[in-house]
């Protein structure tokens, strides 16, 4: 999972519940600020930007600060049954068409379109989902650590275990679990607020996605016959969810821009920061 440097937003941004017609879904979002003249600064564009798999807005929290400061707006949210966006307890309900309209209501509210939309991982083929349903409302698509199909054969493995443990265990020991087969220093960074996080995720809706990481089929030859959307496919150089020559690959695929941010794994969101916001903007300001 992502670990974000910290859950505090930054000046520039403010939380709170984005009303769609949908349902409320809780966002960051973050502008440019006031000129020092006392002028307002021109917005560029806005950019929405949607969570992975058992992450939350607060993954991109790091990123807000520099893309207000280039003169963007990006708005993150917790998508539904994600951290501190209610869900029910019925699994229907996190179908990916589900989500994807949801998406579709997010970019409706926030205003600005089109909005250059941003999904990282799981939210990477929610995204493309929403794009399928209705390209009209995004001016760009960047998958960020998303791949064409289902995620890798080990990650499957992982995810099919923690769909079986969500169904007897509550979700307090399902983290206790998850810690004593993490890593050390994994398990040794993730204090009181990313347990408060997973706690509040809704066990329907970890279920429910986790199975679409692991059936997910290749919807590349459709998204590139989507229309003329800007495809911006963005990884770390390393990548255990989906190795980076089948993100190359899909790239070559859709003809889209690539960036490989050096240093970064599955989450370049949180382990490179700063190459990675300069690089969303830059591929934001072609468009």
């Amino acid at each position: 999972m992502s670990r974000p440097p910290t859950f505090r937003p930054p000046a520039c941004a403010r939380a709170y519940a984005l009303r769609t017609s949908r349902g409320e879904f809780a966002v960051l979002d973050a502008g440019p600020g006031p000129c020092p003249d006392g002028g307002v600064r021109d917005r560029k564009g806005t950019a929405l930007l949607l969570p992975g798999y058992t992450g939350s807005k607060e993954d991109f929290i790091a990123l807000l600060e520099p893309i207000a400061a280039a003169g963007f707006r990006a708005v993150a949210v917790d998508g539904r049954g994600q951290y501190e966006t209610g869900g029910p307890d019925d699994e229907s309900a996190y179908a990916q068409t589900e989500l994807a309209r949801d998406v579709l209501a997010q970019a409706e509210a926030i205003g600005d379109a089109p909005v250059h939309l941003v999904g990282h991982s799981l939210g990477g083929q929610i995204a493309r989902a929403a794009v399928l349903l209705d390209v009209r409302p995004f001016r760009t698509l960047t998958l960020m650590s998303s791949g064409p199909a289902r995620i890798a054969p080990a990650q499957q493995h992982k995810v099919k275990l923690l769909n079986d443990a969500l169904a007897v265990m509550d979700m307090s020991e399902v983290w206790e679990a998850m810690r004593a087969l993490d890593p050390p220093e994994e398990a040794s960074t993730d204090g009181e607020e990313m347990r408060q996080r997973w706690l509040r995720h809704r066990p329907a809706q970890l279920r429910a996605t986790g199975r679409q990481l692991t059936v997910e089929p290749d919807r590349v030859d459709e998204l590139a016959a989507a229309g003329p959307l800007p495809v911006h496919v963005l990884s770390g150089e390393r990548d255990d969810t989906w190795p980076v020559p089948l993100l190359d690959e899909m790239a070559a695929r859709l003809g889209a821009f690539r960036t490989v941010i050096q240093g970064a794994e599955h989450s370049p969101n949180t382990d490179r920061p700063a190459p990675t916001a300069e690089a969303l903007v830059d591929f934001w300001s072609r468009h």
